[in-house]
C-alpha cells in the first residue's frame, strides 16, 4: 500500500517519505521500506533475526 505522508525517514532523516512501517508505525523513506512485507528495515531484521539489515547505513563507536 502506498501511502504519502509528509516528514522526514526516522531511520536516516531524508526528507520524501513515503512509508508508514505497519509493525511499528516509523515514517521512512522507500530506501528502508520493504514493501513485500508492509514493514520498515528495522522490524525486517527483527523479524529475520538480523540478516536483512544490509542496506541500512549502520555506525559502530
Amino acid at each position: 500500500m502506498y501511502m504519502s505522508v509528509s516528514g522526514l525517514c526516522e531511520i536516516c532523516g531524508k526528507p520524501d517519505i513515503e512509508h508508514t512501517c505497519n509493525r511499528c508505525g516509523q515514517l521512512v523513506c522507500e530506501r528502508h521500506y520493504n514493501a513485500e512485507m508492509g514493514v520498515c528495515v528495522e522490524c525486517v531484521s527483527e523479524i529475520s533475526g538480523g540478516t536483512e539489515r544490509d542496506d541500512v547505513d549502520t555506525y559502530r563507536f
